[in-house]
């Protein structure tokens, strides 16, 4: 149970969160898009979002500004944090502009908008879950999709909601979180994507 709860954060780790939920858009939209189109945001996004991100990691932990992937203090995470904030612009004016996918332009400004705030209360010195910021905001844009598109996505829901509890459980066994740092981090990730619905549902 110990390696399984472990294994939990790793599998389900922030930084994969905003590629999952582009490519769960991607599989339920139902309007046309290439494939050659999809394909070259996927590969975009993953080197910016995943790729990027690592190596900006081992640079900061190589000057000794974080020591652990995991970014145990709020000190070690104002660096990080800022450096997503610049990627995720990044990605907001090269890769997903509101011109050709607005529902994938907006769930990125959410995920802006809670890195800001995460960094926000960082620099306050309140460490809130990175890693449910990350599932609550990817399960608020799963629950707009289904909305949007007016598509049954019960099963994926549920799934989902039981991946946040998971997620949730392993970071207190972990003792890596307090369960006010949990319930914070969770309305950190829903409420940006629940007030930025009202732009493109």
């Amino acid at each position: 149970m110990d390696k399984l709860l472990k294994s939990i954060s790793y599998i389900f780790h922030p930084l994969i969160m905003p590629l999952l939920g582009v490519i769960f858009y991607f599989s339920k939209s139902p309007r046309f898009i290439p494939i050659e189109i999809i394909q070259a945001k996927l590969v975009s996004l993953f080197i910016l979002t995943v790729i990027l991100p690592i190596l900006l990691y081992l640079l900061l932990k190589t000057v000794g500004i974080v020591h652990t992937i995991n970014l145990e203090t709020t000190k070690e995470r104002i660096y990080p944090l800022i450096l997503n904030g610049i990627v995720i612009l990044i990605v907001l004016q090269r890769i997903l502009t509101p011109t050709q996918a607005i529902e994938l332009y907006f769930f990125f400004v959410g995920i802006l908008i809670s890195n800001m705030t995460c960094l926000l209360l960082a620099i306050m010195k309140f460490k809130a879950s990175i890693h449910m910021i990350a599932i609550s905001g990817v399960f608020m844009f799963f629950v707009a999709l289904s909305i949007h598109f007016s598509i049954n996505i019960n099963g994926t829901l549920a799934l989902t909601a039981i991946i946040v509890g998971a997620i949730a459980t392993s970071r207190l066994h972990l003792k890596a979180h307090t369960y006010i740092e949990l319930i914070i981090g969770v309305f950190i990730g829903f409420m940006p994507q629940l007030i930025l619905v009202n732009y493109w549902l």
